[in-house]
């Protein structure tokens, strides 16, 4: 999808001013820098508190050290801020390595929480150096995920608040940061429609890859988009509330009425009417209500309140 052709561009009419940035690489010069000896509790010991330092103990005579230094460099820079690297120079500087116990260079030790965890020796290659960096921070994206996690469930929790624009603002954020994320995409579409712009939520989703739309939440939501199309062509509510009150087992007429009363955020009553039809009769349109409330369920989500009260009262039905 290009920019162009995505409806979540804009916000119910008036441009997203938001962004986000997950992953990108820190400058390298506030990840990489030589120490001294009346540094290192500054640089290595006490910055190691807020994320893991790599130090890196070196000598200018040294030729292994002249290749690692290149390859830790690069692969520090490109690890997104997720440790630091510090050189010490033990020729200038050798009561540290001293300390530590360095016999033997190139040497890097990780400290983590200002205390020394792990290390490597030798002018290891490239490949390595990134197994040992996601050996101690991690590995790579995990901290991006767990901020996309955490971003999410805020907007979740603004959209069931009805602060619909501070939703949209979030999955907007998110969504210029990975265009394809399926949660964000099912998100914002659930704003178009309580906003009352369901076309705006079809076209959306139109556009996404295979894959994201056979995502649990992408499809959900366009399985609301079919309910509330067909809620429209059901008729009017009151004149099917009217007629179930001359007729109660008018199963056809309630089942339109649970149809109407989904789409409308009457779960609860949405479910009811199902139920009721079940309880009359199972055989009505080959189980039909069921079936129906098994669809109503998959929009809802497991979690939903509705869908656990409504399941309750299913298996009493089902197993009585």
């Amino acid at each position: 999808m290009s920019a162009g052709d995505n409806p979540y561009a804009s916000s119910y009419g008036g441009q997203m001013n938001v962004s986000a940035s997950y992953g990108g690489a820190a400058p390298a010069d506030d990840l990489i820098k030589d120490t001294t000896t009346a540094n290192f509790t500054r640089d290595v010991l006490e910055a190691s508190r807020q994320q893991p330092v790599l130090v890196d103990f070196w000598a200018p005579w040294c030729g292994p050290c002249k290749q690692l230094q290149p390859l830790i460099e690069k692969v520090v820079g490109e690890s997104a801020g997720r440790v630091k690297l510090v050189k010490l120079n033990i020729d200038d500087h050798p009561s540290i390595p001293g300390q530590l116990g360095i016999q033997s260079i190139p040497a890097v030790v990780a400290f983590v929480g200002g205390r020394p965890v792990d290390g490597f020796m030798g002018a290891v290659p490239e490949s390595q150096i990134r197994a040992f960096i996601d050996k101690i921070a991690g590995p790579a994206g995990a901290d991006e995920k767990a901020e996309m996690e955490a971003l999410l469930a805020e907007a979740k929790s603004l959209f069931e608040a009805g602060d619909l624009a501070g939703a949209a603002d979030l999955y907007g954020a998110l969504l210029q940061a990975d265009p394809e994320n399926p949660a964000a995409l099912a998100g914002i579409a659930d704003c178009m429609i309580a906003a009352g712009q369901p076309e705006n939520a079809r076209q959306l989703l139109a556009g996404v890859s295979p894959e994201v739309a056979a995502d649990p939440a992408v499809a959900a939501i366009v399985k609301k988009l079919d309910q509330i199309e067909e809620a429209r062509k059901l008729g009017d509510p009151a004149a099917l509330e009217h007629t179930l009150a001359q007729d109660p087992d008018d199963h056809a007429a309630r089942l339109k009425l649970a149809k109407i009363r989904n789409v409308e955020g009457d779960r609860q009553a949405a479910a009811d009417h199902l139920l009721l039809i079940m309880k009359r009769d199972r055989a009505f349109e080959d189980d039909g209500a069921r079936r129906e409330l098994l669809q109503f369920f998959e929009v809802w989500g497991p979690k939903d309140p509705a869908t656990i009260a409504a399941r309750r009262k299913l298996s009493s039905i089902l197993f009585s």
